[in-house]
């Protein structure tokens, strides 16, 4: 490979790769050896191969002195002899990001504090809901609201008004933040890979309406929360997070209400800062999460 003459301390950039492949030898040399030849820097590396799979997952976060462009062509040449799937994005790129919404506002209003308080790397381009009950916290924050109602008739122009959206706002990332709406099969397979969704952990004991209610008259001793991929199978997705909280008999319906809210917002934005870190990679139905 021919060496690059690194530019100047000012062109200095961070970028993030992830790749998967067939697991084989060699794979970490040639990556490394393919940066440095660069004159790139790693700054973290993670890797795991699964023998389920047989299928290798790297994460290099790398300081690089040349352009964006040279590092795809050269990393290119190696992900062809590897056979790799991959990307590469510059560190700490805020995804444009798009929430949906029904009437619980507690997800809502933990992303947003999250992201102006810069824990999140994403950049809030639009709500959609299908009521207007949070439209006021929306537009307090600045972030453009559309309602977008939702009727079994009115169902399918709905989703065509939401990748409307998703193409005209640029939109990287898709979180349903409690949006209490079936997603159609060929919805999720538009936003296949680039939508997350948070639901409690009580599926399938406790679906349908007041799950936290059907919980206490259990007598539960454990309440969760999951953050998955949105897939055509309902809440079946691949999953990025869970969180647990465990309660007792002294516990109201209110109190599980209350502390489920909380265990699904940690859940939702670990997962939401894990995706945008180029954190999570699929590995068949499931991912592989390089914290």
């Amino acid at each position: 490979m021919t060496n690059t003459v690194p530019a100047p301390d000012a062109l200095r950039t961070e970028f993030v790769l992830t790749l998967s492949c067939p697991d084989r030898p060699g794979i970490v040399s040639a990556v490394a050896g393919t940066l440095a030849g660069l004159g790139s820097n790693i700054i973290e590396s993670q890797q795991f191969g699964d023998a389920d799979s047989d299928r290798f997952f790297m994460r290099v976060q790398f300081a690089a002195q040349v352009s964006a462009t040279t590092l795809r062509e050269a990393l290119g040449v190696t992900a062809d002899r590897f056979a790799m799937t991959w990307q590469m994005d510059a560190a700490g790129r805020p995804l444009r990001t798009l929430v949906m919404v029904s009437t619980a506002a507690h997800c809502l209003n933990d992303l947003v504090f999250r992201t102006r308080t810069e824990d999140l790397p994403v950049d809030l381009v639009a709500v959609v809901s299908n009521h207007t009950v949070l439209e006021p916290m929306a537009r307090s924050h600045g972030i453009d609201f559309h309602h977008v109602p939702v009727t079994k008739d009115t169902k399918p122009a709905a989703e065509a008004r939401l990748l409307d959206l998703v193409t005209t706002l640029d939109v990287e990332l898709v979180v349903l933040a409690r949006y209490m709406q079936v997603l159609s099969g060929d919805l999720c397979q538009a936003l296949a890979e680039r939508a997350i969704n948070i639901h409690h952990s009580f599926l399938p004991s406790f679906a349908g309406a007041r799950p936290y209610a059907q919980a206490h008259d259990r007598g539960v001793k454990l309440i969760g929360a999951t953050a998955h991929y949105v897939t055509a199978d309902l809440d079946e997705g691949p999953i990025i997070e869970q969180d647990v909280e465990r309660v007792d008999h002294t516990r109201s319906v209110a109190d599980l209400v209350r502390l489920g809210q909380d265990v699904e917002r940690r859940a939702l934005a670990r997962a939401v800062r894990w995706h945008a870190e180029h954190r999570v990679l699929l590995n068949g139905h499931r991912t592989v999460v390089f914290r």
